[in-house]
């Protein structure tokens, strides 16, 4: 098992809650962790039909042979199991009882803060992060190769080709699920609209636009992506509404939780092809900005990122707020350092609001500035908050 940077603050919350429930997108590694961080607990895989059977027949018999200490892997299946589980949590008010999983399904984490309000920790694992892979002595020397390779844990540990891995990831997971959940029965349909939005990765949203050329209006594509985004396939970045004084652009930037399945969609095999594609920098905007989510999310604290553009085209590529401060961060996929890079963190900081921390991730070596901007290479991204 490859260690997850999660590990700490989920121990954490098991002392502090009854029940701790971790979320995140099919093959995130989430059972692999938590059956190997508690080996004494009974496990319940209600994937499989005929455990769900006798769970929806008599659920107070079946969590009765089960007693406490228990992990019930991909609860969305048995969401009826919730409502049990706050009783037999308040009779016996002590922490650590029991452990949920679940992926893909919108309704879940809405149904679990209802039904389990106060007494459920909430986690999400999304997939490994460049020190997790590091940590395994999984290294590559470009950022091409990470954005290639992915991150799903399975990919590594079994050394599967990625083109074939996220092929079979998107027919088996991806396009069951999700397809399933939006109700569409075409499925050409589906693919047709996830390699159009991978085409558009890091760019600013524009529902009508991707709709036209879907073929359905922008309602269906919002719905669609809120259903993407709940399933953890994507994440949305969503600007920052502070006003300045001018006009700021309110729509969202969309990213997908996998380079892997990106590149997949892209249709993308070499990393010859990702140095050449007109997304590159892109490709490696998403690397960095979800090298930034998962590292907030494996600290148990909420994303907060956002980035903000007005109406003149100044930007800043990321903005995380922390303690009431912000912290800017621009993303150049260069491996040479230029001036030009910190333009725009300056600006911001200097005209606009002030910025805790600023710092520059590109492809290139550590810098530092009297100005007090930071030069990070991209596989330092995770140490910044």
């Amino acid at each position: 098992m490859i260690e997850r940077e999660i590990k700490g603050e989920f121990l954490k919350q098991l002392g502090e809650f009854p029940i701790v429930t971790v979320l995140g997108p099919r093959q995130a590694g989430k059972t692999t962790l938590v059956k190997a961080v508690l080996p004494k607990y009974g496990y319940v895989n209600l994937e499989d039909p005929q455990v769900r059977a006798v769970a929806e027949e008599d659920p107070q018999a079946f969590l009765k042979q089960l007693g406490f200490k228990v992990i019930f892997d991909e609860i969305q299946r048995a969401p009826h199991l919730l409502s049990y589980i706050q009783v037999l949590v308040d009779k016996h008010d002590e922490p650590g009882q029991f452990v949920l999983t679940g992926s893909h399904q919108p309704q879940l984490k809405e149904a679990i803060t209802q039904t389990l309000a106060g007494r459920t920790g909430i986690l999400q694992l999304l997939p490994l992060t460049i020190g997790e892979l590091n940590t395994a002595g999984i290294q590559f020397n470009d950022f091409e190769a990470y954005v290639l390779s992915g991150f799903l844990p399975r990919v590594h540990v079994r050394r599967q080709r990625p083109q074939t891995a996220y092929a079979a990831y998107f027919q088996t997971h991806v396009e069951r699920d999700v397809r399933q959940l939006i109700n569409l029965k075409d499925s050409g349909l589906f693919e047709k609209f996830m390699k159009l939005l991978a085409g558009r990765v890091g760019q600013l949203l524009d529902y009508a636009s991707l709709g036209n050329d879907v073929g359905v209006d922008g309602k269906t594509i919002r719905h669609w992506l809120s259903v993407l985004e709940a399933s953890f396939i994507v994440f949305r970045l969503q600007p920052y509404f502070e006003s300045y004084g001018k006009r700021v652009i309110k729509s969202p930037k969309v990213y997908f939780t996998d380079t892997g399945l990106l590149t997949y969609l892209l249709g993308i095999e070499s990393e010859q092809q990702i140095t050449r594609d007109p997304l590159v920098g892109n490709l490696f905007e998403n690397l960095v900005v979800l090298e930034v989510l998962k590292t907030r999310l494996n600290q148990g604290r909420l994303p907060q990122l956002y980035f903000t553009r007005d109406s003149n085209g100044n930007e800043i590529d990321l903005l995380c707020v922390s303690d009431r401060s912000l912290t800017g961060i621009e993303i150049k996929s260069a491996a040479t350092y230029h001036a030009s890079f910190k333009k725009q963190l300056l600006r911001f900081h200097e005209q606009v609001q002030s910025l805790k921390n600023r710092y520059v991730i590109y492809n290139g070596e550590t810098l530092s500035f009297s100005d007090g901007v930071r030069i990070l290479n991209f596989k330092e991204a995770s140490k910044l908050l």
